[in-house]
């Protein structure tokens, strides 16, 4: 009797599991595609293939689904930017567009929705902080070789060379390709790379 039951706990804990994931799929995939002011519960339901009452029982509402889809695919985010090199820019390039190229014009318009979901603001945060972070790893050598302002300086310059709003302006606004945004990138930093060869 108690192997059936903890048989059952087990199953029942793995569905909730996948029903929680095919909501956040749903809200991923729905934020891609419409501003976040016309996503409503009823879609997101519809498209997990669940009642809207039970996304209520298990994110809270509109933004607590919403910030939950975002949190999860942070994650994924940062496991994929670690799998840049440190010192290789050409490399840590590739990683950085691979990225932009999957999800920059949803982080864009995360960006763009920010002030009506203040609960995006801590998310977006740590996304500026990951972002920094990953800068600061992958041109490592080229920081060291700075101290103080210098340093200071210059990784505020990689950051924001290394921005989404600069893919941006290269790939969507300049109408690069996706092989000349990379170079277009890496012209940009090998002049900031040079002080520390």
């Amino acid at each position: 009797m108690k192997i059936t039951r903890a048989y059952t706990m087990s199953a029942r804990a793995e569905s909730a599991a996948q029903t929680g994931e095919r909501i956040l799929d749903a809200a991923v995939e729905l934020f891609w595609e419409r501003p976040t002011d016309r996503l409503s519960l009823e879609d997101v339901a519809s498209r997990a293939g669940v009642s809207v009452q039970t996304v209520i029982r298990r994110f809270g509402g509109k933004e607590g689904v919403l910030v939950a889809a975002v949190e999860r695919e942070g994650r994924r985010v940062e496991a994929q930017r670690a799998t840049a090199p440190v010192g290789d820019v050409a490399a840590a390039v590739r990683v950085l567009v691979d990225h932009y190229e999957e999800m920059g014009d949803g982080v864009l318009l995360m960006l763009s929705v920010e002030p009506q979901f203040p609960g995006l603001t801590p998310i977006i945060e740590r996304g500026r902080l990951v972002h920094r972070q990953w800068c600061g790893r992958v041109f490592a050598p080229s920081l060291e070789a700075r101290r103080g302002v210098d340093r200071t300086r210059l990784l505020a310059q990689l950051v924001a060379v290394c921005d989404v709003q600069t893919w941006q302006l290269l790939r969507r606004d300049g109408r690069l390709s996706r092989r000349q945004t990379e170079r277009a990138l890496i012209e940009l930093l090998d002049p900031l790379m040079e002080g520390s060869r």
